[in-house]
């Protein structure tokens, strides 16, 4: 994560990073263009009024504003390739999932099911700005796999109301899941037909789709409702598997017991990534039985 002082820094760094230019966001927040340099002179503040559309335009999070867009701006770490914050350098990783776990029953009521006509906008341009390459997200089969598995499709808001992440989970037919494992298919091929029931097979299969949160004490309220899912889930026959280009996932799955399959170097050099997209899969049985200290 990268340290930043000043509201007009993290706006120039937005701007490279989405390669789009002062005019460009100009006209995505309505402001002149003159008022963007201002910005990133820090000549003038943001008014308050005009902090909602850029957090809804840009999808930063609100408390990361905020906490820039003051006399006395409050430093904070921000990453743009995982959209998350963090306040010291601390608190920049992903905590062991043995954290996690000691706390699992602790809950928040800023967690809800997608609404789907509400959310989708949210969750198309975050995911959808993540990813190098020409993915994009079919809305069709997010709308599908709420409809089939509302436990697991979750929208977390911060305490302003404003989206800071989500949980996506696609239960897959077998031979679909088999086509993912053989790389005879990729995640931005998934469609809605490839959804099943989970309940109707012996061996359901999960995939994650993506779980993402502004900040590591926001990801922790997804991760222990992801957590409670499969730890009280009766049928442990199951199967859990990810297909991830993010670094800050590697380290947290090899805790959870959850093995590559198999990694695509070719593809992390072609799109610069800092690790290889990766395939896994494995279920938590085994870290549920754990005792902590294990």
């Amino acid at each position: 994560m990268k340290k930043y002082n000043t509201l007009g820094e993290l706006f120039i760094d937005y701007r490279s990073f989405n390669n789009i230019s002062q005019l460009d966001f100009s006209q995505n927040v309505n402001v002149d263009v003159r008022t963007i340099q201002r910005w990133e002179s820090n000549v003038t503040l943001v008014k308050s009024d005009k902090e909602e559309d850029i957090v809804l335009e840009t999808l930063l999070p609100y408390q990361l504003i905020r906490n820039l867009n003051a006399s006395v701006p409050i430093p904070t770490f921000y990453d743009f390739r995982i959209r998350k914050y963090s306040l010291t350098k601390l608190t920049n990783d992903l905590p062991d999932a043995s954290w996690f776990k000691a706390q699992m029953d602790i809950s928040t009521k800023r967690i809800r099911r997608i609404d789907f006509d509400f959310d989708i906008k949210y969750i198309s341009r975050f995911i959808d700005s993540q990813h190098r390459d020409n993915h994009f997200v079919d809305r069709e089969l997010i709308k599908e796999a709420v409809r089939i598995l509302p436990e697991l499709n979750l929208v977390l808001t911060d305490d302003s109301g404003y989206y800071s992440g989500h949980c996506i989970v696609l239960p897959l037919k077998e031979s679909v899941y088999k086509r993912l494992r053989n790389r005879e298919m990729k995640k931005e091929q998934l469609r809605a037909v490839d959804l099943i029931n989970y309940k109707q097979l012996e061996r359901p299969i999960f995939f994650n789709y993506d779980i993402t949160a502004d900040c590591n004490d926001n990801i922790f309220y997804l991760v222990c409702e992801f957590f409670r899912f499969f730890r009280d889930y009766k049928n442990k026959d199951y199967l859990f598997c990810s297909y991830t280009e993010r670094y800050d996932s590697q380290k947290f799955a090899q805790q959870l017991g959850i093995k590559v399959v198999w990694e695509d170097k070719e593809l992390q050099e072609k799109l610069g990534l800092d690790v290889p997209p990766r395939f896994t899969e494995g279920n938590y049985n085994n870290f549920f039985s754990n005792s902590l200290g294990d």
